[in-house]
């Protein structure tokens, strides 16, 4: 047997076997006034981070840059217009760095009464061992509050990876929620491996994230989708989920989402997600709050 299978068998080998997340089953609390379904509308706000966290040398490709660029130039104001004309509060998901780098951004999104979340700071990757997650953890923490005055009650991974470690240090920091896992369509509280509660979980909807649909980007290259065909997966799960109970998590991106084609596609699903008049539309404070009422009642 070869050396690199030996290792590979070595490793299958030692897998516990047993999930990897062993939180019990989400309970179906009902939503409030009587909602058959919610949505936590989120966004994720990386500007230049998302390019620059696995490669800092792309910082002087400046039109790689000027994708994240425009979050803070045309695509955040124009997603926070369109908010303000529905009558709608999100969570931002914002990751220290941006917050440095563009803090009238930053402060605009405050000042219309959104929540603001953590994003990690260089937007790098949460791994197991890694050296910089306590300092990504802390560095984001302490910019969201001396830039902006937030204490954030809600965390989602950049790039969408978690770790024990993180688990542990997010409730250690007084963290509630994060929104980062993919395994479940209502919300659930984490069991960490002490078997100790760890925070509640506002589980992602993979097919909300737009930067799967159509992001154009020589590093970044998924196929650009037309509006009928994103409106069309977005309809159909949430249909899908009213009839569940469920919750669908949107991850969307101000550089992606904020460009013409792609703001006119989300006008027209939030409009018409608004009509159906039984999707309870949320930030993440609000259903997590909701989740620990009805836990605790429970």
């Amino acid at each position: 047997m070869a050396a690199t299978d030996a290792g590979l068998k070595a490793g299958l080998d030692a897998l516990p076997l047993l999930p990897a997340n062993r939180a019990p089953l989400a309970t179906e609390h009902p939503w409030p006034a009587g909602a058959k379904a919610a949505m936590f509308l989120s966004f994720d706000v990386d500007a230049e981070s998302a390019w620059t966290a696995k490669d800092p040398a792309r910082y002087g490709e400046l039109v790689t840059m000027s994708f994240g660029g425009y979050e803070a130039r045309v695509g955040t104001p124009k997603l926070l217009q369109l908010l303000r004309e529905l009558g709608l509060k999100a969570t931002f998901f914002i990751t220290g760095w941006s917050v440095e780098a563009h803090p009238a951004m930053c402060e605009a999104i405050l000042k219309d009464g959104h929540e603001i979340g953590h994003h990690g700071f260089h937007h790098v990757m949460p791994q197991p061992g890694d050296p910089m997650l306590v300092e990504e953890v802390d560095r984001g923490l302490e910019t969201l509050k001396r830039r902006l005055g937030v204490v954030p009650r809600g965390y989602r991974a950049p790039s969408g990876e978690f770790c024990e470690e993180l688990r542990v240090l997010l409730k250690d920091r007084g963290l509630v929620y994060t929104s980062s896992f993919r395994d479940d369509v209502r919300p659930y509280r984490h069991l960490l491996a002490d078997n100790t509660p760890g925070l509640v979980e506002l589980p992602v909807t993979a097919c909300y994230d737009d930067w799967l649909l159509g992001l154009s980007q020589r590093y970044s290259r998924h196929t650009l989708l037309t509006r009928e065909q994103v409106l069309s997966i977005w309809t159909d799960e949430l249909a899908e989920i009213r009839e569940w109970g469920g919750m669908v998590t949107t991850v969307l991106h101000p550089q992606c989402s904020g460009r013409p084609m792609r703001l006119k596609l989300l006008r027209e699903f939030l409009q018409h997600t608004q009509s159906l008049k039984d999707v309870w539309i949320a930030t993440g404070t609000e259903i997590a709050d909701h989740f620990i009422a009805c836990e605790s009642k429970a």
